[in-house]
């Protein structure tokens, strides 16, 4: 089945190359998973993906320093591989947009 995606250049364990782009393409996710089923992937699963869950959580409301630790009790305690992924996740907030 095909289904509509949106790519974000994101090496394996480190950050997302365009933080705004990340952002933007966040906060479209997050507005269509309200009427719509939406998918957050990487080949791991654990540390791109658990780091935008965190991200994704922090929009939906979560405190940015409580995060991490949602994503990990609710998704996977292997979630947010690194630290810079965790600090990211946690001042996720700054990059929020209205």
């Amino acid at each position: 089945m095909d289904w509509e995606s949106c790519w974000v250049h994101w090496p394996d364990f480190w950050l997302p190359r365009d933080r705004d782009g990340f952002a933007d393409v966040l906060q479209q996710l997050w507005t269509r998973a309200e009427a719509e089923r939406v998918e957050i992937a990487c080949s791991g699963g654990f540390g791109r993906t658990g780091t935008a869950l965190a991200c994704l959580t922090v929009l939906d409301g979560v405190p940015g320093n409580k995060a991490v630790a949602y994503v990990r009790e609710h998704y996977s305690r292997r979630a947010v591989e690194t630290p810079w992924q965790r600090r990211f996740a946690a001042r996720f907030v700054g990059f929020k947009r209205a």
